[in-house]
Order: C-alpha cells, then structure tokens, then sequence
C-alpha cells in the first residue's frame, strides 16, 4: 500500500486528490496536514511514500503589505517541508507549482522556456521549485508540477468568469484562441500516474486538446440548457483591446502538448463541473 500526505489541508486540488484516491482504499493511505502556523518535524514524515504538496497562497490580491506571507509559505514553508522530509526518508516529492512563474499571459511555454515571474506569487513559487530540486537524489525524488488554468466543480479562479458570461450573456464573442486548460479530474489522474510511476522532473499536466475560450462559454451555457450566440462582430474590438481581463479570456497562452491528459473531454468535464453529470 502507497502511503500519500497531502500537505494543505482544506485546498480545492488536495481534497479533490484524495477523494479520487478513495476509489482505491486497498492500494493507497491518504492522510492531510494541516500547515498553517506548522513547524515542520520528521516525526511528522515517517513511513510516508509520497507527500504532494498543495500548500500556497493564492487567489488574494497582492500588496506590499502581504507580500511578505507568499514568500513566507510558497517558499520558505515549502522548502523547509522538503527538507525534513527527506530526511525522513520519503521517497517523492510532489509540488503544485504554477504557470505564474513564467510571467506570461499570452504566448507558448515550452519546458526550455525560462521562467520571469512578475508577481510575488510567481516569483515565490518559483524560488521553491529552485531549491528543492538540488535536494534530489537517487533516494528523493521531485517532481515540479505546473499546471495551467485549473477547472472543475467548486474551483476557484478565471473560469468563473468564463461561468459568469456564458450564464448571463446572449451572445460571446467567437474569437480563435487557444489556452492549455485543465480539468481537476484530468489532473488528479495524472497526479496518481506520477505517484505510480514515480515521474520527476518538471511537468506540464493539462488536458489533450487546447481549448478555446468561446467553446468553452458554448458549452457551460449548454449544460445549463440556455443557447448563446457566438459572433465574429465584436473580433475587431477584442483584438486591438489591451485590458488584462481581455488578454486572459481571449490571449493565446498554451503549453507545448507535452503530459497531456485525455480521460474527460470538454463536454464531459464541463457537464461533471456544472453538476449536470454525476
């Protein structure tokens, strides 16, 4: 039996994980850490395989006042984690990274692409990943993860505002764009094959096929049963348009088709998402 720790507690991707672990009770034991205000010890590490590591802060607006806490937990806490960690003798290290590090909005990210975070989140982030991954060893492995837009029922970020024009908006614009996505079911699959097959390195989990912004918006208004009218009238506007909420919902920004996933396709993971499909 694989023993996994998913340390912090209470988050959207953590608790996803280790609910879909429970489909297998005989081949893994999950178990979650809370990390706020922890002082990482070994005790707390031994006879573990596997630790994820989920613990960030995010979703928060940024400000110099709070920049110090991204810094204090994505990176020193995290770091620190690891390090006891393997002192303890676990085998893998898996750490929820993120897109952020790369600074980007739109473009491709390929895994030569170096990172330029522009954000404390990002840069935090990043500075973790860094360190961590001179801890490796024959007897320690790391493994980076860094997904890109996460989607799935409950979940947090951009995709309610994808949610928000397709439920109230007649008609969305349909612009030809493409975005690496990924479904949180996609994701937790991929996460157990890493854990299965004990994969290191940094890794770009996302869903098969690129996604774009105005079939995405269709399909949420149609599992809701309410029809939208896509149009190329408003193209003109969103391509000369600068704004920061236009870039994100209708920039090109993908990874190059590397750990890709196809076990829910787009229909199906916006209709599990919507609770439309059980």
């Amino acid at each position: 039996m694989k023993r996994v720790l998913i340390t912090g507690a209470n988050s959207y991707i953590g608790e996803s994980f280790k609910d879909y672990l429970g489909q297998w009770p005989n081949e893994y034991k999950v178990t979650t850490l809370e990390t706020k205000g922890l002082k990482p010890e070994k005790t707390m590490f031994e006879s573990i395989d596997t630790i994820f590591c989920v613990v960030g802060i995010a979703h928060i607006k940024e400000t110099t006042e709070n920049r110090h806490m991204y810094f204090d937990v994505n990176r020193d806490l995290v770091v620190k984690m690891a390090k006891v960690a393997k002192d303890a003798g676990v085998r893998q290290f898996i750490l929820l990274s993120s897109m952020s590090v790369y600074g980007t909005e739109t473009g491709r990210i390929t895994k030569k692409t170096e990172p330029k975070p522009v954000t404390a989140y990002g840069q935090s982030k990043l500075e973790a990943d860094v360190v961590i991954k001179k801890l490796e060893d024959e007897n320690f492995i790391f493994t980076c993860l860094r997904p890109p837009m996460v989607y799935g029922k409950g979940c947090k970020g951009n995709y309610q505002r994808l949610r928000k024009f397709a439920l109230k908006s007649p008609v969305f614009p349909d612009y030809m764009n493409q975005r690496s996505m990924v479904y949180i079911g996609n994701l937790c699959s991929f996460v157990k094959d890493t854990i299965d097959q004990e994969k290191s390195g940094l890794l770009f989990p996302q869903n098969a096929e690129y996604i774009r912004s105005s079939e995405m918006v269709k399909a949420i208004a149609e599992a809701h049963g309410k029809k939208i009218r896509l149009t190329k009238v408003f193209n003109w506007a969103v391509k000369i348009c600068g704004a920061k909420v236009v870039k994100k919902v209708f920039g090109d920004l993908v990874y190059e088709k590397v750990d890709t996933v196809d076990k829910y396709g787009l229909s199906e993971s916006i209709g599990l998402t919507e609770g439309k499909i059980s």
